[in-house]
């Protein structure tokens, strides 16, 4: 044990704030539970300046450095490995609301606050903070930040990135970067801003960012819509277009077996719509009064029922049926949870290629893994897909995850390639994805990349063994 580097870190966040004993798990094993890890210590920083010291006492000892928000990752990028010689950076004391400036739409937060604090401290205010994905509940903004998060509300809103306006960083080198700017117009050299941004910790630890904020909508109108195959999902997504243009704030679309598997492992959860190969839940917010804006989607929903594009449809008629339905949307990769291990593909395409995209690459999956169930969902409306591949029913999860991964990714992976598509759209490369980055990635880009990690962290100590 590094006793040097221990003393320092307590000098510098206090002893009850380095944690080398007891049940570290929280911290060691990622959300999926497929990386293990062992730390030196877990540093809990409760601010800024302490991030800073933290990072200039492992520089000092040669200790790499793991920066963790909410541990809701999917790609294990932030666990430490197995060496015990690692420093894991929690951030999640650092946890405030530094300010919201009405006038201006922005908010500025520190990187360990919860998403869900972030809305509704925005909320509080009457205004809106868009960012929305299905962990909320306990992933953290600079985590969200550090993977360029996508979620729900992208079509209308876009990622993380697009939400930030001024980061502030501690670099490799135990420096502070204050470019907590709210301007929307600032020409003055290089994006710093964006290379941090989904940067995945491998440059430096966002500690707190400055985001973009909108008036609240006045009136945000659900449904449920059935289709018969991913061709209608699309051609229903272009009518919503058409006819909603910047209202139209979620397009999600679910398979049947997604469905399937949330009705076995959550029963309670009401599901207004019969079984349908394919299931839309669209989101309208609008900033007319209600009576409007339900009129508008009710016209919708009526044209897609006579263009034979749609089955069915219900609408939510309150708050609390709009929640219901998003919960059966959220709750698809709890369900695949409860069913066990499984190969997982966050993967983006154009929208023109998706329908035959799953045609293919369903059929080709079916030949290669007789009976094998596909958990297919996301965000149809910016192209993004979780294309996610289950065992065949009554097998080993972990068997088959451990046997067939690099079978099924190769075959995924190539099919979206030859439709110009990216094998990563929003959870990062992390450690489940470098191999794949340098195989797919162009030699050009890959060495600009290596370049830009080397000046920014030439010790090669922030997340080493992620993304490069």
């Amino acid at each position: 044990m590094n006793m040097p580097l221990l003393q320092m870190l307590r000098a510098a966040v206090g002893p009850a704030h380095v944690l080398t004993e007891g049940d570290l798990s929280a911290w060691e094993i990622d959300w999926r539970r497929r990386w293990h890890g062992r730390a030196l210590a877990v540093v809990r920083p409760g601010s800024t300046a302490e991030v800073a010291a933290v990072v200039r006492a492992c520089a000092a000892h040669g200790a790499s450095i793991v920066a963790q928000g909410g541990n809701t990752g999917l790609v294990g990028g932030g666990v430490p490995d197995a060496s015990g010689t690692q420093v894991l950076l929690s951030l999640q004391r650092l946890n405030r609301i530094r300010a919201i400036d009405e006038a201006n739409l922005t908010l500025t937060a520190e990187a360990g606050c919860i998403l869900q604090a972030v809305q509704q401290a925005a909320a509080e205010r009457g205004l809106l903070f868009p960012l929305s994905l299905a962990a909320e509940g306990s992933c953290t903004l600079g985590g969200n930040l550090a993977a360029n998060a996508g979620g729900t509300q992208v079509l209308r809103w876009g990622n993380a990135r697009e939400l930030c306006l001024g980061l502030e960083v501690v670099t490799a080198a135990g420096e502070v970067w204050e470019g907590l700017s709210g301007l929307r117009k600032d020409n003055t050299g290089y994006d710093l801003r964006d290379l941090f941004i989904g940067s995945e910790g491998t440059l430096g630890i966002i500690t707190a960012a400055t985001m973009k904020l909108a008036p609240q909508p006045a009136a945000t109108t659900t449904a449920l819509a059935a289709c018969a195959s991913m061709a209608d999902c699309v051609a229903l997504l272009e009518l919503a277009r058409a006819r909603l243009g910047a209202g139209l704030t979620g397009f999600e679309v679910m398979n049947r077996f997604a469905l399937d598997l949330v009705a076995r492992h959550f029963p309670a959860l009401p599901r207004p719509l019969p079984a349908a190969p394919w299931t839309v839940l669209l989101e309208q917010s609008d900033t007319e009064g209600e009576a409007q804006a339900r009129e508008r989607f009710e016209a919708l929903l009526g044209a897609a029922l006579e263009a034979g594009t749609v089955s069915d449809a219900a609408v939510a008629e309150s708050l609390a049926q709009s929640a219901a339905l998003w919960q059966l949307r959220e709750s698809v990769p709890l369900a695949q949870v409860e069913e066990g291990l499984n190969i997982k593909h966050d993967i983006s395409l154009p929208v023109s290629s998706i329908p035959e995209f799953v045609a293919h690459t369903d059929a080709a999956l079916q030949a290669l893994i007789p009976g094998v169930r596909l958990v297919d969902f996301g965000h149809l409306g910016d192209g993004n897909l979780h294309y996610n591949v289950q065992a065949p029913a009554g097998g080993d999860p972990a068997r088959f995850l451990e046997e067939m991964e690099h079978r099924v990714n190769t075959l995924v992976f190539d099919a979206v390639a030859a439709r110009g598509g990216s094998f990563s759209a929003e959870h990062g490369i992390g450690e489940l994805k470098r191999d794949e980055l340098a195989a797919r990635k162009s030699p050009v880009a890959l060495q600009l990349m290596r370049s830009i990690k080397a000046a920014l962290d030439p010790q090669g100590l922030m997340n080493p063994g992620r993304v490069l």
